[in-house]
């Protein structure tokens, strides 16, 4: 295989995404034979001691990040985000009930039409008459008190926005699809009933998703379900009813390493708002860039904006992506330009793009 590019160059993509360096190479230091093994960790027996080691490791890492109490349990599972999008209902939403959505996103609508396969939905809110370009205030929502559970998208990689805080919903379970923003910053974890995340953005490579669901919730789950469908088969299990995602996992293990010694997720969460601060300033310096979410609801990993006009768009994807800055396309659904900038996300990635952003208005402006 002939060999193009030998230089990493910036990643904005919104997923698959960056994955930190140092995860990388360690990863590549200990793909042929994972000390103590003899063998690539592509290899190992997902029933094997030293992978039972690996899986206990990066679970115990994400509750030491999340500050996860006993009655969470969490599961590695597959089939992204898009298979909880149907997991969710089948399991928590009875015949007789309904469930609350509140719809900020293209992910968000999705849910709810496999929600809808199921029983019942409430939209609680929705901004598409906007184009989705903000999160809705308390104010704003009619949440159902008999609802079975509220489900929420916490961050929108499309449109930019994201849940700045949670909304109140008192005693109703809390459902969040944090694909996009696991582990980004500190959460208060009592708030939520269950969170589901692809891991493709944040946490790990694309293949494994992770949930994380409070015992109380497992007491409703319907008997009758497909197996694999039912969130107690594999907490039953530990994950490992079937053949689970085992590099993937792995890759989750030294991610949660790096996290913490970055300091862990308030430390993230720092660098994360100081990224997005740099690219931000950037777009509101000048009338050449506009952003496409409000500023109240704007996201700390993906920033949307746009050019004067859509020729001016596709000229500034091209010469960025010769320039080595990757993945800037924006969604069809929004247009202009997204830069993904997750944890991993480079701050120099982002000084690079604030420095081409300038000198392309200075050319073109």
């Amino acid at each position: 295989m002939k060999q193009t590019m030998s230089e990493r160059i910036f990643n904005f993509s919104a997923g698959p995404a960056v994955i930190p360096l140092p995860v990388l190479e360690e990863a590549q230091r200990h793909l042929v034979a994972l000390p103590g093994t003899g063998m690539s960790v592509l290899e190992l027996s997902h029933r094997s001691k030293q992978f039972g080691e690996i899986l206990e490791q990066a679970e115990s890492g994400l509750r030491q990040l999340l500050n996860l109490p006993n009655n969470y349990q969490v599961l590695f599972l597959q089939g992204g985000a898009s298979l909880q999008f149907s997991m969710v209902p089948m399991n928590l939403l009875p015949p007789e009930g309904s469930a609350d959505y509140i719809v900020t996103g293209s992910w968000s609508q999705k849910a709810v039409k496999e929600a809808k396969r199921v029983g019942t939905v409430n939209i609680a809110a929705t901004t598409e008459a906007t184009n989705f370009s903000h999160i809705p205030q308390q104010d704003e929502l009619k949440l159902d008190q008999r609802a079975a559970y509220v489900h929420l998208t916490t961050n929108n990689t499309i449109f930019g926005t994201q849940w700045q805080a949670l909304p109140e919903v008192e005693a109703i379970p809390l459902v969040v699809d944090a694909s996009s923003d696991i582990l980004s910053r500190p959460i208060a974890i009592d708030k939520y009933a269950l969170i589901y995340a692809g891991a493709q953005k944040n946490i790990g490579p694309s293949g494994v998703t992770l949930v994380i669901i409070r015992d109380d919730l497992l007491e409703r789950i319907p008997d009758g379900l497909h197996t694999m469908l039912d969130y107690r088969t594999h907490v039953k299990n530990n994950s490992l009813y079937n053949t689970p995602n085992t590099f993937g996992i792995y890759i989750i293990h030294l991610v949660c390493q790096w996290l913490q010694e970055k300091g862990g997720l308030t430390a993230m969460q720092a660098e994360n708002e100081a990224k997005a601060k740099l690219l931000y300033d950037a777009i509101d310096a000048s009338d050449f860039y506009r952003g496409h979410a409000d500023v109240q609801s704007r996201s700390l990993m993906n920033v949307t904006f746009r050019l004067p006009s859509e020729d001016l768009d596709k000229k500034f994807i091209r010469e960025s992506t010769a320039a080595g800055l990757d993945g800037l396309k924006g969604h069809r659904s929004v247009g202009g330009l997204r830069a993904s900038i997750y944890n991993a996300f480079p701050r120099q990635g982002v000084e690079a793009l604030v420095s081409f952003m300038r000198e392309f208005e200075r050319q073109h402006g």
